[in-house]
């Protein structure tokens, strides 16, 4: 019989530092995600990259999800401290070198600028994935399921701080930081990477002085070949879809190559992970109605959710004309909805020792908020918008952490890592792949309305340029000299009516997903959250064993 692993037994003191701890790690991890946003149509205007957007938080978003499994299971093996620490280095190095992504021109093998910041935030996402699988494990170690509702409570106001500050500082440093530093000049959206330096350096002086490793005991055996067959699953997967949306249709070969390939890949994971309780990702834990549905429900949610933080700024800017500063603005009430829907889902989960009616509630409201944003127009009133994006949040605040800790609570504590991992996971493969398809269906869509609407900027009947377009949409004076002074009245008119009715069309597709989502949420079953000395968790029944 293997021994079961025991958690660290943190002192009062220890248990409130590994909370400060973690909490800054995630808020670095968070706020990068939503800081970029309102700065990425001047990075695409700077770099000439519109065909590329959607690869800034895919490449991130890829790197980060694959290697969660292995940070999962090395936390499990050796602590959450190493992993941390190792995760918050890669992170800060990403970060500074997505700060020069195109200051010194094109670079050997990477290329042009939009190349260089797209390979950073893929280095960046490497040391992500350890920041957010880390911390909700070392949470896991701290406290048992019955008593996290307050600490997942917090992981999702922390989340909702980082979504409230990112817009508005991403908006601001844009607008307002650009600088020049020995006769160079540094454009202001750099400054939204290096800002993590500083933040980085406190979380890492926190994690090398004062975090305990916290729990180990489990099997030591880490499955190398299940982890390369996840990524060789995913990265055809997502550079099929994103080839996909740059029109020519979806029978070219590369594309059928692709999903090709990611299906193969996939198979082969699953049939050699079958049976191995040491697994990358265990297939026994799916047998479990909870963590299957909950993963299952992760999946969808983020999968839908992700096109409206990323295209909703890009809208505003373009369609509505507002700065990246104001834009930001704007989306803080989807993100103050998210962090009081998180903490208001964490205190009655507490008080109840129940996830699943926070998470029907949640859901019923995040279906409800999304389907007045599909009638989001270039008229609708600024309160109609605010309204809807803060009912949305609020919706979608208990997904931040009650799905997590349903799966926590079904688990032996020697499991938690690989089991909170597989859950961090099914969160980001749903949220790549909704970069990647909402990214898809935005440049479709772009590229069947701009030759109609825009018919100025066609050349020879070739495709009309997407960064062009969407440069020419930002900046009126190019606009006129591109189509001349007569014809730049009727242009502007066309260009944002494109950008309008292609981002308006991903609003009923990520509608879909989140009904989805709801459906497999209230599948999931009703269990009470287990306590410290419940004599019915998985954990007393693995040490009487």
């Amino acid at each position: 019989m293997k021994p079961v692993a025991t958690p660290h037994d943190y002192s009062a003191s220890e248990r409130r530092v590994a909370l400060a701890a973690v909490l800054i790690v995630l808020f670095l991890s968070a706020l990068d995600q939503t800081i970029v946003a309102t700065a990425m149509p001047r990075i695409i205007a700077e770099l000439s990259g519109l065909d590329r957007i959607a690869w800034v938080s895919t490449a991130y978003l890829l790197t980060s999800t694959v290697v969660v499994p292995v940070y999962g299971k090395l936390g499990d093996i050796y602590g959450r401290q190493p992993v941390l620490v190792f995760g918050v280095l890669v992170f800060l190095l990403g970060s500074m070198l997505c700060g020069m992504a195109g200051e010194f021109g094109p670079l050997p093998v990477i290329g042009d600028g939009m190349n260089q910041l797209i390979a950073f935030r893929a280095l960046q996402g490497l040391g992500a994935g350890a920041l957010t699988t880390g911390a909700f494990a070392t949470v896991a170690d701290i406290a048992p399921p019955a008593e996290r509702g307050r600490y997942t409570g917090l992981f999702g106001a922390m989340f909702g701080l980082a979504g409230l500050a990112g817009p508005v500082l991403g908006g601001f440093l844009t607008d307002q930081a650009t600088t020049t530093i020995l006769g160079h000049v540094v454009s202001g959206w750099r400054f939204i990477f290096y800002v993590n330096l500083p933040l980085g350096i406190v979380a890492l002086f926190i994690l090398l002085t004062r975090l305990p490793r916290g729990s180990r005991g489990a099997d030591a055996r880490i499955d190398w070949l299940g982890s390369l067959l996840i990524i060789a699953a995913s990265v055809p997967l997502l550079l099929a879809l994103s080839w996909g949306g740059e029109g020519g249709g979806w029978d070219q070969p590369r594309i059928i190559g692709g999903f090709t390939v990611a299906a193969v890949a996939f198979a082969l994971f699953l049939v050699v992970s079958r049976g191995k309780s040491w697994a990358v990702v265990p297939l026994d834990l799916f047998r479990d109605p909870v963590v299957a549905r909950a993963n299952l429900a992760l999946f969808l949610i983020n999968l839908g959710y992700m096109g409206v933080p990323m295209f909703l700024p890009l809208y505003l800017q373009l369609v509505r004309g507002l700065s990246a500063a104001d834009s930001g603005i704007a989306m803080l009430p989807l993100l103050l909805g998210i962090l009081t829907g998180s903490i208001v889902a964490g205190r009655v989960s507490r008080r109840s020792q129940a996830y699943k009616p926070v998470l029907v509630a949640g859901g019923f409201v995040a279906l409800v908020a999304l389907l007045l944003l599909t009638g989001l127009g270039a008229d609708t009133p600024r309160w109609q918008l605010t309204v809807t994006l803060l009912l949305l949040g609020t919706g979608l605040g208990p997904a931040q952490g009650m799905y997590t800790l349903a799966i926590q609570s079904a688990v032996a504590h020697a499991r938690v890592g690989v089991a909170t991992a597989a859950a961090q996971f099914c969160r980001q493969i749903g949220a790549t792949v909704g970069v990647a398809i909402f990214g898809a269906l935005l440049t479709f869509h772009l590229a069947a309305e701009l030759p109609l609407r825009v018919p100025q900027l066609a050349v020879s009947g070739q495709p009309v340029d997407l960064s062009q377009a969407q440069r020419l949409a930002m900046d009126p004076a190019a606009l006129a000299d591109t189509v001349g002074p007569a014809a730049s009245a009727a242009a502007g008119s066309g260009l944002r009516a494109s950008f309008a009715v292609s981002i308006e069309a991903l609003f009923p597709v990520a509608l879909g997903m989140l009904l989805l989502a709801f459906l497999v949420t209230i599948s999931i079953p009703a269990r009470r959250l287990r306590g410290r000395d419940d004599p019915a968790s998985e954990d007393a029944r693995a040490a009487a064993a």
